[in-house]
């Protein structure tokens, strides 16, 4: 909303000092068009805002000019800033008002305690791209049409309609009664309800989704950490077959990404990662590995080294021949 942005900008100027149009424009995710309407807005407002012009120009406010916002202590404020500074800022496609709360918060401090609280929050950093191994993050590129309507549908307790397109399915429409949002190791998924059965729902295969009036059929209270330990091991049960890989770090995420679930993840002293996951069946299971060639070994069940080892076997055979 428009009063948001105002006071975001405020804000910035105030926490920045001289900006021009264009960072402005950056940071609050508009057009310079728009930034310099609302300079126009603010100076009419009485918010003293004022042009510097040149090379080195921008806009600033009078100096001695803030907002007042109270109420946190020292540590409230830290751990508030800590958590913005992390990739807990692309959760639920909230990073811009994420970011407009920080903004506040930092505001919201004695003068004198600004920077010893920012200087501290760059101290700590929350779940960074890579880990030890140089492992990359998973990170999804979740339509922000897509993540609004579920979101929406989700605080404000509306039935769900969206087109859905499980691996190697062509899309189709699915009506929910959306439970709760739940983000694990970069991935988002629904929990919902559909026709009475639980359902779970991963939001990188939505195309499409609608908020719709109705209202969902669900419980007033819920525990999301329970329904979600639940579901878990109801996954982990299903008929798939359990197989312990050794794989080297560079290729990891190829191989979790086909896997049907990761069970349990384990660094070795060889710098090669240790790995319980589930596929579908032996055939899947030997296809994902044979994959990464010499950078994967299957340790167990003996049934897929059998596999493996009576593809490779043949494999040679021919090329003897």
């Amino acid at each position: 909303m428009r009063a948001d942005r105002l006071v975001s900008l405020v804000l910035l100027l105030r926490q920045r000092g001289r900006m021009t149009a264009g960072r402005l424009a950056q940071e609050l995710e508009v057009s310079e068009r728009t930034v310099l309407r609302d300079i126009d807005a603010l100076s009419t407002a009485g918010v003293p805002v004022y042009a510097d012009r040149g090379r080195h120009g921008g806009y600033s406010l009078l100096p001695g000019f803030r907002t007042e916002l109270t109420g946190l202590n020292h540590d409230e404020a830290l751990a508030l800033l800590t958590a913005g500074s992390g990739r807990g800022e692309q959760i639920f496609g909230l990073s811009a008002p994420l970011a407009s709360a920080m903004r506040k918060v930092v505001d919201a401090l004695p003068e004198g305690h600004q920077a010893s609280l920012e200087d501290a929050a760059r101290r700590f950093l929350v779940e960074p791209e890579t880990d030890l191994l140089s492992r990359r993050a998973i990170t999804e590129n979740l339509a922000d049409e897509v993540m609004s309507e579920v979101r929406a549908a989700v605080l404000a307790g509306r039935r769900l309609r969206f087109d859905y397109a499980p691996p190697g399915s062509t899309p189709s429409l699915r009506t929910v009664d959306p439970v709760g949002l739940v983000t694990v190791r970069g991935r988002t998924y629904l929990l919902a309800t559909r026709s009475g059965e639980d359902r779970t729902y991963r939001l990188t295969r939505m195309s499409s989704a609608e908020a719709l009036p109705d209202r969902a059929q669900r419980p007033a209270q819920v525990d999301l950490d329970r329904i979600w330990a639940e579901r878990s091991a109801q996954f982990l049960s299903e008929d798939h077959i359990p197989v312990v890989v050794r794989v080297r770090p560079a290729r990891r995420d190829e191989l979790l990404s086909t896997a049907r679930a990761v069970r349990a993840e384990e660094p070795q002293p060889d710098g090669w990662v240790r790995l319980d996951v589930t596929f579908d069946d032996l055939r899947h299971a030997v296809w994902a590995v044979w994959q990464l060639g010499t950078d994967a070994e299957v340790l167990a069940p003996d049934s897929v080294r059998d596999a493996m080892r009576e593809r490779a076997e043949a494999l040679a055979a021919r090329y003897r021949s």
